[in-house]
């Protein structure tokens, strides 16, 4: 059995859906990696050492450790991750099928047990 051409419609639908997956998986890993090390008090100590260092500048940086934004940077690279790896699904089988069509394509071997 030879596999001589994927569609690429069926390739973007299968490349979207587990896209989708894996930015859900990238926003819950995000969410529980700031619950764990605000249980931590990381960010805290964090806040401390820059109250210590009384730097203007410095201070700033305790507002980006909030989950808000945290959630919002998850968000943001879990839609990239859909765009681009649905438009890689798609021109990976279109470039599958154009090697294919040189070289006759992927031949298995399917066997009933």
């Amino acid at each position: 059995m030879t596999i001589s051409k994927v569609d690429p419609l069926s390739a973007l639908k299968l490349g979207f859906l587990s896209s989708v997956a894996i930015g859900i998986m990238i926003v819950v890993a995000m969410m529980f990696l700031w619950f764990v090390l605000d249980s931590m008090h990381v960010f805290s100590e964090i806040q401390k050492l820059l109250d210590t260092l009384n730097s203007e500048s410095l201070l700033q940086v305790g507002k980006y450790l909030q989950f808000s934004r945290w959630m919002s940077f998850a968000v943001i690279v879990a839609i990239i991750d859909i765009v681009l790896f649905t438009a890689l699904a798609a021109v990976s089988a279109l470039i599958y099928n154009l090697i294919a069509s040189l070289v006759g394509g992927l031949r298995i071997t399917v066997t009933d047990e």
